[in-house]
């Protein structure tokens, strides 16, 4: 992305680092990130925007896809893997041979639109694993849950009126992308939040509205973005939600799975740029999930 964006190779690093620190790297197992394939891209993106998107790398220096978004040389393999990691874990845990997986990846996808890319993001994600579940192992009620600080814009405008995928976000609002309030679609749940909302209001709405609907809905298997930019030390955001309230809200998202989705979950990092804060919160995320 360039010197100084906040959407920096150290935020991996810091995840990394802080896993070792815990012990928690012990109890998991690590994969190594396929590239998506084009199959895998087109469920959720026309081919002219990922042609447009390979075609746009440098061979050298930097380019601008958008203001906030840049490509060097490497970039395209980088994306590729980000949105093959989303598939390789639905597989993992689809087969059982993980009962739930974190993709700790860069660049993000929340952002991404079917047909855009923007906000740090080329390819959806969350986005491509959600459709693997349903193209390719014939899920027909797939939840994706999003607590980045930012609304999943790029998500809600390829998922809006899909029956087989329910969509629960909280965001900042009004914040970038300035999206998210106007007449979303039944399979939207999204829930603004004022600045300065803390933990105690965001946990009020996740067990009042988000937990009712999903188990109202029953999924089969849970997509988590999970964004750790609402944490109060990340100044790109005016949240101020602590590591313990990203450990409860995994904690609840694990009981829906528990209930209707053999535990099948597939969680990708979005968001959270103050590297300590991110890296204490993604641990508190994986330790929620892995029962430790």
């Amino acid at each position: 992305m360039g010197s100084h964006h906040p959407e920096c190779p150290d935020r991996l690093g810091a995840i990394s680092d802080r896993l070792i620190a815990a012990g928690l790297d012990l109890y998991l197992s690590y994969h190594d990130a396929p590239l998506a394939q084009m199959e895998h891209l087109l469920r959720v993106h026309p081919r002219s925007h990922i042609e447009a998107i390979e075609a746009a790398e440098p061979q050298s220096g930097i380019v601008h896809v958008d203001p906030d978004t840049a490509m060097s040389h490497g970039s395209w393999n980088a994306i590729l893997r980000s949105a093959g990691a989303g598939v390789m874990a639905t597989d993992l845990v689809m087969k059982g041979e993980a009962r739930n997986a974190f993709c700790a990846v860069r660049p993000p996808g929340h952002h991404a639109e079917r047909g855009r890319a923007m906000g740090f993001c080329f390819f959806n994600n969350i986005a491509v694993a959600a459709m693997h579940a349903i193209e390719a192992w014939g899920l027909s009620r797939v939840a994706i849950v999003d607590f980045d600080v930012h609304h999943g814009n790029g998500t809600e405008d390829i998922f809006a009126g899909n029956e087989k995928v329910l969509m629960v976000s909280t965001f900042q609002h009004p914040f970038y992308p300035y999206s998210g309030t106007e007449n979303p679609a039944a399979n939207m749940c999204n829930i603004p939040l004022p600045a300065g909302t803390r933990g105690d209001g965001f946990r009020q709405v996740v067990s009042d509205i988000w937990l009712p609907r999903l188990r109202k809905f029953a999924p089969e298997m849970i997509f988590v973005s999970a964004g750790f930019d609402a944490h109060y030390e990340d100044d790109m955001a005016s949240l101020g939600l602590i590591d313990a309230d990203y450990a409860w809200v995994s904690q609840q998202i694990k009981a829906v799975a528990d209930e209707s989705a053999q535990g099948r979950i597939v969680s990708m990092l979005e968001g959270g740029y103050a590297l300590s804060a991110l890296a204490r919160s993604v641990a508190a995320h994986i330790k929620a999930l892995s029962d430790l």
